[in-house]
């Protein structure tokens, strides 16, 4: 379904298939970083979001993770930043005030985009975040699209991906237990919905569905790579949905993906019978270029959608929280001397 604003809501047509502060588990929190986390919420009075951030690292309950071309979210006069260390290396987390709750952010590709994305350490970028009490994850990412009902311009709330990856850590249930997450639904429905109403209050152009094909990356991929996408079911193409969607619902987090169509892959090439021609291929100047153009709505989407989350969020038990309990126990690997 493709939403163009609260006045115009229209069917797409056919296409193949492609928190704030405030909450404690049952044994408490003391705002500071714990490498236990208890996974069941009971809701407390919510706290004044303005209020000073704690020493040495502040807990958020929503989180931002930035895409390609999002490396800054926060306000820095009023934001701080906490090398969060996990058992899979020390991660930068900001953390302050947006949209009038307090939320934490980290940029996948590190900032200026410095990391490729089969080389992100995305369990340690997903047990930070879990380990300072985050339970909702918004997620941006640059895509291609790879139908003509999925064009450069186009907002997607992300609902399947298809993983075309290799060679990435995609579990955090590799030694002491085995845990066999669910993943038909892997974003979040409720946080999905929520982003959904969101975008349509704010008249936005964007897709309500979307699957995602996950490719290995640093490279685009070739025509026929593109071609063969869009005949498995995939509507749109990025290097990082996975394993990073998976690895927060192994720790009971909910995910939404609000994903921005750059370009068209390496060119659409005509439907049977259609008489158009290829478009352009992607280059990484055309999308960054297409970011930085984009950059104010993707950012007032963003804000929407924080705005939308209930103070009262509770995330899917995908997970026994047993189990989760027992990976954010492990011991952390501090880079800090």
């Amino acid at each position: 379904m493709f939403y163009r604003g609260p006045s115009d809501r229209a069917r797409a047509p056919s296409a193949r298939g492609d928190c704030a502060a405030g909450f404690r588990g049952n044994a408490g929190f003391d705002g500071t970083l714990n490498t236990r986390r208890v996974t069941r919420w009971e809701p407390l009075v919510t706290p004044d979001p303005t209020a000073p951030l704690v020493d040495p690292i502040a807990r958020a309950e929503t989180a931002v993770i930035g895409g390609s071309g999002l490396y800054e979210l926060i306000d820095p006069s009023g934001a701080v930043t906490h090398q969060v260390p996990t058992p899979y290396g020390t991660v930068p987390v900001t953390i302050g005030l947006r949209a009038g709750r307090r939320v934490a952010f980290l940029p996948r590709h590190g900032s200026g985009h410095s990391v490729a994305p089969h080389l992100i350490n995305y369990r340690a970028n997903i047990w930070a975040l879990a380990s300072i009490g985050v339970r909702a994850i918004i997620s941006s990412s640059a895509v291609g699209g790879v139908t003509p009902e999925y064009p450069p311009g186009l907002l997607v709330v992300t609902d399947q991906f298809i993983d075309r990856t290799s060679g990435r850590p995609d579990t955090f249930y590799d030694r002491e237990s085995v845990q066999h997450l669910s993943a038909a639904d892997p974003f979040d429905p409720a946080l999905r919905g929520y982003a959904v109403r969101a975008l349509d209050g704010l008249g936005e152009n964007f897709a309500s569905t979307g699957t995602v094909v996950v490719i290995q990356g640093p490279r685009f991929s070739t025509r026929a790579e593109s071609v063969w996408f869009r005949s498995i079911g995939a509507h749109i193409v990025n290097m990082t949905a996975y394993p990073e969607i998976v690895l927060a619902g192994e720790l009971n987090m909910g995910t939404v993906n609000l994903s921005f169509v750059t370009d068209a892959d390496a060119g659409l090439a005509p439907e049977p019978g259609s008489t158009t021609s290829e478009t352009d291929a992607v280059t990484a100047s055309a999308v960054f270029r297409r970011l930085r153009d984009a950059q104010p709505r993707i950012l007032a989407a963003i804000d929407g959608i924080l705005r939308a989350l209930p103070t009262d969020f509770a995330p899917r038990e995908l997970i026994d929280p047993v189990q989760v309990d027992a990976v954010l126990a492990r011991a952390v690997l501090s880079e800090i001397a």
